[in-house]
C-alpha cells in the first residue's frame, strides 16, 4: 500500500539525513492522518492517499505562483523541491494526446454538444483517467472541444 511505502521512505530519508525529503514526507504523513481523522476512518485506501497527495501538490503549485509574484525565489525553490518529491508518489500522468482521446470518447459517450455539458464530460473523463491526468489540462481540452 501507498501508506506503507511513504512510511518506509520517510524512515529511509531520516536515516540518510535528507532534510527536505524528511520534512516533505512528514508533512504528507500529517496531512494523511488529518484526512483520516476528518473522514473518521481507521484506514485509508490508496485512492484516498492519492487524493491527499494531489491536494498537497495543488497547494504547492498555488504557493509557487504566489511566491513568484512576490519575488521570493528562495521560497519558490523550496516549494518546487517539495513538488518533485510529492509527484513521485502519483501514478504516471497521461500525455496530452492520450487525454484528448479520452475527452473525445467521453464527449461522444455523454452526447455533449455545448459548453453547458462540460460538467458531464469532466465527470466522465475523470472516471476514465483515474486521477492520472491534470484537471487543468482536462478542463482546457474539454473547453476547447466543446463549442
Amino acid at each position: 500500500m501507498l501508506i506503507e511505502k511513504l512510511a518506509a521512505d520517510l524512515k529511509q530519508a531520516m536515516l540518510a539525513k535528507e532534510a527536505a525529503r524528511t520534512s516533505t514526507l512528514r508533512m504528507l504523513k500529517s496531512a494523511i492522518e488529518y484526512h483520516k481523522m476528518e473522514k473518521k476512518q481507521e484506514s485509508l485506501t490508496d485512492a484516498d492517499v492519492t487524493a491527499v497527495i494531489k491536494k498537497q501538490i495543488k497547494q504547492r503549485q498555488d504557493s509557487i505562483a504566489g511566491f513568484e509574484k512576490g519575488g521570493r525565489a528562495d521560497l519558490v525553490a523550496t516549494e518546487q523541491a517539495e513538488l518533485v518529491i510529492l509527484k513521485a508518489y502519483l501514478p504516471e500522468e497521461l500525455s496530452p494526446a492520450q487525454v484528448e482521446e479520452i475527452v473525445k470518447a467521453a464527449i461522444a459517450e455523454v452526447g455533449a454538444t455545448t459548453k453547458a455539458d462540460m460538467g458531464k464530460v469532466m465527470k466522465a473523463v475523470q472516471a476514465k483517467t483515474g486521477g492520472r491526468a491534470d484537471n487543468r489540462l482536462v478542463s482546457q481540452i474539454v473547453g476547447a472541444s466543446l463549442v
